[in-house]
């Protein structure tokens, strides 16, 4: 099959309506889930990516599904220049959500063994409002395995996805849970187990480890990327039957193929997903979680079907990476999310040193920092962050 080599942005929610057939002049509106997809303009930046180039052949059979037609729409916001960063401190994997209006904030807790969310009306609002535990796992497994989790408002339900393990780091799952009311803050959340295969698939949440999924709804379909290591940690991209059950056998979407995707441990994990100009991006994490871990980005036609994997590229270097004049060491497993006045926003963790003793999966230091997304006169996302807007709250902890 064709190798491709390409671009793509993973993990989470600014989203345009875009016109998918060709002189299509009809307008999609956008599913009703209230899911906090956000239309966001062109703005340019200065920074050049690398030249794209063409992904590689799918794990899985490919499923084809047919574009809906649409017309693309913009605003234009204007830029907030005062966002508080970090934003909240020892919470990797960060995920903020807007949702009507209002921002919901979760990610990896220090001690890997419960799922808190924050809610605020602003994206600075987070940084003082006080966690919500909403689930714990059970206290008689010694070993403690839950991470990165995502809420999302998916099919009109309220899901929060996340790995999770009661054996062992090896059999660590792509889990749900089901929030009972339509209230994520007040209303009980409900353990719906490890993520469904589809009919037919022997391979997804069963070979090795499988972690990071988020999801996003494209032209009335929704799909889930996750992570899943038979070998290397890959990508794995598959349509959705509902919000915990997968309709479609998964492509693989990308694999650790060049030097910065396998420093110390071969890895693509961390998805999130932005919509621009008729584009799908998805971000991704690369490499070990030390200073090397750094971001790589994958694109798409938003009028082409996800599940063929001829129609994503992948950029051949890393969209952002370590950079020590401004203490940023490791940066990745980011979201996407719009901003108090409409902008696009990436919410990343990081560390402000180098060097760790032992396992750096261990060190909890690594901060929700808040990075400004640009467009160049391509569109194309630039990752750079203003030395003025780092390090301009106070580290609070939000584990004590």
């Amino acid at each position: 099959m064709k190798r491709i080599l390409g671009l793509v942005c993973a993990s989470a929610l600014c989203v345009l309506m875009v016109g998918c057939a060709a002189g299509g002049n009809g307008t999609v509106a956008l599913p009703d889930t209230h899911d906090a997809q956000t239309v966001l303009t062109d703005t340019v930046g200065s920074s050049v990516l690398p030249e794209k180039k063409t992904v590689f052949e799918s794990a899985a059979p490919q499923a084809a599904a047919p574009a809906a037609e649409g017309a693309e729409t913009s605003s234009s916001p204007s830029v907030n220049d005062d966002y508080i960063s970090p934003l909240v401190t020892l919470r990797a994997d960060p995920y903020l959500y807007k949702h009507e209006g209002r921002y919901y904030f979760t990610g990896s807790y220090p001690e890997y063994d419960r799922i808190e969310l924050t809610t605020a009306d602003s994206v600075n609002g987070i940084a003082a409002a006080v966690p919500k535990e909403i689930w714990h796992m059970d206290a008689s497994f010694g070993q403690k395995y839950v991470w990165a989790p995502e809420l999302h408002y998916v099919m009109g339900q309220w899901v929060i996805y996340f790995a999770y393990s009661q054996t062992g780091l090896w059999d660590i799952r792509c889990c749900a849970l089901r929030c009972t009311g339509d209230d994520p803050m007040h209303d009980e959340w409900e353990y719906m187990g490890v993520m469904k295969k589809a009919v037919g698939d022997s391979f997804s949440f069963s070979s090795g480890m499988s972690l990071d999924m988020t999801v996003f709804e494209n032209n009335g379909k929704w799909y889930a990327i996750w992570a899943q290591k038979p070998s290397a940690s890959n990508l794995y991209l598959a349509e959705l039957a509902d919000p915990f059950t997968l309709a479609t056998e998964p492509i693989l979407l990308t694999q650790p193929e060049y030097s910065w995707e396998m420093v110390r441990e071969r890895v693509n994990e961390g998805p999130a997903v932005l919509k621009h100009a008729g584009k799908i991006f998805v971000s991704f994490s690369a490499a070990a979680t030390g200073f090397e871990y750094c971001m790589g980005l994958l694109e798409i036609d938003a009028c082409d079907d996800p599940m063929v994997i001829e129609n994503w590229t992948k950029y051949p270097e890393p969209v952002f990476q370590t950079d020590e004049s401004l203490k940023i060491y490791g940066p990745g497993h980011n979201c996407f999310v719009e901003g108090d006045n409409g902008e696009p926003l990436c919410i990343l963790h990081f560390r402000d040193y180098k060097d760790i003793t032992g396992d750096s999966l261990l060190d909890f230091n690594r901060h929700a920092h808040v990075m400004k997304i640009t467009f160049d006169k391509d569109g194309t996302p630039q990752f750079r962050i203003d030395p003025e807007d780092l390090y301009n709250s106070q580290f609070t902890d939000h584990n004590k």
